[in-house]
């Protein structure tokens, strides 16, 4: 399990996340979704520990992040961050078995079960033929199944990724997003920009706005027009596609046929129509 209780965080004076609750239950797949700017890569980094909150506590089976030791909390937590490409000339098999750090033995280096691992993860992204490429030398997609390879190795049980569905096209999308779904001894915590996705991939979903949560719950209950309309400020309609809620999008109109601009309220996080 996954948990966050009453964070708050700041940049310089701006509240980035206020008093923000979250719970990822063992073994489920929880979305973290919200407009750009409503806190979820802040609140990712949170969890993994690479910022520390005003107040609030983070906790993975209830124990406090801050309490577990590194190389304790990297056999528990794998993460796929949006990372700046590395000018390291590593291959792709160096990368993935990164993820082996944990559970190598000291001074020993990596065994043949490690590199056995590794070219499962690597097989399992679609990424085996990639093994002795530099990563230097891999496109923005190529480099992200990587990625994910690399936390797959790690055989964490507990996984958090920050957009991965970036740089990736439709098919990989879906296939990356339905391997992480088959994760089930794993909860994940994942930020996705696209709602349709989040809705078939994930079995609940966190929307964040202006740093506070506004809704929770499963997909259903989240995905509403009623919920969804003032957050991102656009008509919304459900339907059911390949046996999925999904969501069609279109521009806020008056009743004259033009379309309205939507005018932010920064004081409760709402959109409202000029």
């Amino acid at each position: 399990m996954i948990s966050a209780a009453g964070i708050l965080f700041s940049y310089g004076g701006n509240l980035v996340l206020d008093d923000v609750d979250l719970v990822a239950e063992q073994g489920s797949t929880v979305g973290l979704i919200g407009p750009n700017g409503s806190g979820k890569s802040t609140l990712l980094r949170m969890i993994y520990r690479a910022l520390r909150p005003h107040s609030g506590v983070v906790g993975i089976d209830d124990v406090p992040v801050e309490s577990i030791r590194g190389r304790s909390l990297a056999a528990r937590l794998a993460v796929v961050a949006q990372e700046t490409p590395s000018e390291t000339p590593a291959t792709v098999t160096d990368t993935v078995l990164l993820g082996r750090a944990p559970w190598a033995r000291p001074m020993q280096g990596y065994s043949r079960r490690d590199r056995i691992i590794a070219a499962t993860a690597l097989e399992r992204v679609g990424a085996r033929h990639l093994a002795d490429r530099p990563v230097t030398h891999l496109s923005g997609g190529e480099r992200q199944r990587v990625l994910i390879a690399r936390a797959l190795a790690q055989h964490a049980d507990h996984l958090l990724l920050d957009e991965p569905t970036n740089h990736l096209d439709i098919g990989y999308q879906h296939e990356l997003l339905g391997l992480i779904r088959q994760l089930k001894d794993t909860t994940t915590l994942v930020v996705l920009h696209d709602l349709n996705l989040a809705a078939r991939y994930c079995d609940a979903l966190v929307l964040l706005h202006r740093g506070r949560v506004v809704a929770a719950g499963p997909v259903d209950q989240v995905l509403t027009p009623e919920i969804i309309e003032p957050v991102y400020g656009v008509r919304v309609q459900r339907c059911i596609a390949f046996g999925e809620t999904q969501l069609l999008f279109g521009p806020r109109e008056s009743q004259s046929g033009r379309v309205e601009p939507i005018e932010r309220n920064s004081a409760h996080g709402e959109a409202a129509t000029r």
